[in-house]
């Protein structure tokens, strides 16, 4: 799988991406929103090998790393987290490199990674999870055109404390009448 923009291209996480991936996801106070910041290049290479082999499983994470056409360098990478049994549902997320911040890259590669679901792997709806202090991914899911859904209180523990969370969400049929537009 492969996926291409004008400026990115979109692949499947390898393990000779493990010291860029290590490099901006190391970054405790950037990645303060994410669940995995690794601590050695050992944990990289361990959440490299647990990708699965193919995407489209259900119940499993899938990554993608987004790259930099122009430098071939990686600005990032998005996880997909095949949900349901049924496997209509799925769920996103994205990181990007601090380098490469307020570029568009992130519009960029979720647009296109959500097209490659929507229109490829037929799904039905696409939904991310967002603290409500993470302004920059609440502004990007809504600019994508993403409907907020739910705010819960408290309702996930996460660093040792109780967090509130906020789920965004699309249907195929918003995306199709979007492209259309």
């Amino acid at each position: 799988m492969l996926l291409e923009t004008d400026r990115l291209l979109i692949r499947p996480i390898s393990i000779e991406d493990k010291n860029e991936i290590f490099e901006y996801r190391r970054n405790k106070e950037i990645n303060k929103y994410q669940g995995w910041i690794p601590e050695t290049i050992e944990e990289v290479e361990s959440f490299i090998a647990k990708n699965p082999k193919e995407i489209n499983v259900p119940e499993t994470w899938f990554q993608l790393v987004i790259i930099d056409k122009k430098t071939e360098a990686i600005v990032g990478d998005i996880g997909i987290h095949f949900m349901d049994p049924e496997n209509k549902q799925v769920e996103i997320g994205c990181t990007l490199n601090k380098e490469y911040q307020n570029r568009g890259f992130a519009t960029e590669s979720v647009e296109k990674v959500m097209d490659y679901l929507f229109t490829e792997l037929d799904k039905h709806r696409i939904s991310t999870s967002i603290d409500p202090a993470n302004t920059n991914s609440i502004r990007l899911v809504e600019r994508i055109g993403f409907r907020k859904e739910a705010h819960f209180i408290e309702s996930l523990f996460f660093k040792g404390k109780w967090v509130d969370d906020i789920i965004y969400a699309m249907l195929q049929r918003d995306w199709n009448t979007k492209k259309r537009s």
